[in-house]
């Protein structure tokens, strides 16, 4: 398949042009104009960089890649050697971020609900990325939690009355502890996001809405498995998933 063709897919499921994001979606570094082999992950680090090169990939695709707004522009240290690896083996870096949060099927937010049983009532919040919806069946606090981390593999921080007991909840992947606010005024039992910041603890206990740290990474393996998954079936692509193991 060609590179271009594969973008012009993927733009056509995600519509990253909806987005005002942080870092350019789609193409990040150009590589072999024919893509036959895809190494996705979460994060274009140093690893998964290697492990597309040792499995013989023409193009790495994740959900976080380079180029962020506001990020040092030279190309020295970590980042001059990632792209010197890249470049020198002809691979393609395609990125998409806040598409790959938002997208009603194959998104972040999305696969994260569906592993939770959460019927989706609703999107709200900036960009529509701020989730909520209803539990299949009230749990308290401590048990969603415990639930959570057995499904993430990782375990959860959980902040406020783990006996309340939950039926609504919201959620947003990664690194969203700022849209607590907006979570607790939908009048939801429960926030889920990736990471944690110090004033959501006090949010949580003054307003009696739980806080939920699931993890950055552990939350937003999903997405990327998904589209990586479409991509096998409808492209007819080669497609591995690589899990870099991180803890944040």
């Amino acid at each position: 398949m060609q590179r271009d063709d594969l973008i012009a897919l993927i733009d056509s499921w995600l519509e990253p042009w909806r987005y005002r994001d942080y870092s350019p979606n789609g193409l990040q570094v150009e590589g072999r104009a024919e893509v036959r082999k895809v190494v996705c992950g979460v994060t274009a680090s140093q690893a998964l960089i290697d492990a597309a090169i040792e499995r013989g990939a023409d193009t790495v695709l994740v959900h976080h890649g380079y180029f962020w707004k506001g990020e040092d522009a030279r190309v020295v240290g970590m980042k001059r050697a990632r792209l010197a690896k890249l470049l020198a083996h002809d691979i393609n870096l395609i990125a998409y971020h806040l598409p790959l949060d938002a997208h009603p099927e194959l998104g972040n937010n999305a696969r994260l609900g569906a592993l939770l049983g959460v019927e989706v009532a609703g999107q709200a919040g900036e960009q529509g990325l701020l989730w909520h919806g209803t539990l299949a069946k009230p749990e308290r606090a401590a048990d969603f939690a415990k639930r959570l981390s057995m499904t993430l593999g990782r375990d959860a921080l959980l902040v406020g009355d783990e006996g309340r007991l939950l039926n609504r909840i919201a959620w947003c992947t990664g690194g969203a502890q700022g849209m607590f606010g907006d979570a607790i005024a939908l009048g939801v039992d429960a926030f889920v996001t990736g990471e944690a910041s110090e004033r959501n603890a006090h949010e949580a206990r003054e307003s009696g809405v739980a806080f939920i740290a699931a993890g950055h990474h552990a939350t937003e393996r999903y997405g990327i498995q998904a589209l990586g998954a479409r991509l096998a079936e409808e492209a007819g692509l080669i497609v591995d998933y690589v899990e870099v193991d991180n803890p944040i």
